[in-house]
């Protein structure tokens, strides 16, 4: 008997991991090839959440963050903002292609446009989708915001706030919620104000949480700064806001 239920217990978990498998999605912009990934729940007629990874490309946190978005009930689809072929192999060459993509911001806010439709077709009801963002990626959730795209709220983990002071502030319609490290060395305070005054000017429904005792990628389980409590509190209010807007 309890060689029976151990082993229903293995097929059940065995089972349960295969339904929570990521898929590859190929999708294009121009003759660039793109590779996003999506949750086994495509088809359905869910909320839908983006995700836009950090300036490397997909990689655990985003993927994780899917996983556990699908089993609230959430579609997610991982963005590919770079393309085949484009990943960076380190630090430098990660920090000059994000600052090409939030100079060039049309081209980023593009990428995320093409990777929202492609949430779309995976069965995402369209009046009910949120992006979120880390890091680099933190900065596209805001772009998404700036440029009016069809969501109805974003999310920036531990992203940049800093937009060309030659852009204008225009009216922000999309929910923001900035989920921001007290400790965050990559955002100076001038950048901090500029984006409070944006928000403002905006009259957008707007939050910054800030998280004690936090640096840069507090979020993020391999990086030296992660911060247990504070990525789960984090998590949880991410979990709030989407509860919130798109349930």
């Amino acid at each position: 008997m309890k060689i029976s239920i151990t082993l229903l217990s293995l097929f059940l978990g065995i089972q349960i991991a295969f339904a929570q498998k990521l898929k590859t999605v190929s999708y294009k912009d121009g003759e660039q090839k793109l590779l996003g990934m999506v949750t086994s729940n495509s088809g359905k007629k869910l909320p839908g959440v983006l995700i836009l990874p950090a300036w490397k490309g997909i990689d655990e946190e985003a993927k994780n963050a899917a996983l556990e978005l699908q089993k609230q009930g959430y579609i997610a689809f991982i963005a590919d903002i770079y393309g085949e072929g484009n990943l960076p192999a380190g630090n430098e060459n990660a920090a000059r292609l994000a600052n090409t993509y939030k100079k060039n911001f049309n081209l980023y806010q593009k990428r995320i446009s093409l990777a929202l439709e492609e949430l779309k077709k995976a069965g995402a009801n369209v009046d009910k989708i949120a992006v979120i963002g880390y890091c680099f990626g933190g900065t596209g959730a805001l772009e998404a915001a700036r440029g009016n795209l069809p969501v109805v709220g974003v999310i920036s983990i531990h992203g940049g706030l800093y937009k060309d002071s030659e852009r204008p502030n225009n009216p922000i319609t999309t929910k923001v919620l900035v989920e921001h490290p007290a400790n965050d060395r990559s955002v100076p305070q001038v950048h901090y104000d500029a984006f409070v005054k944006e928000m403002n000017d905006g009259k957008a429904d707007w939050q910054i949480i800030t998280y004690a005792n936090t640096t840069h990628t507090f979020t993020n389980q391999e990086a030296p700064d992660y911060n247990e409590v504070m990525a789960k509190r984090a998590w949880n209010h991410t979990l709030m806001f989407l509860k919130e807007i798109l349930q």
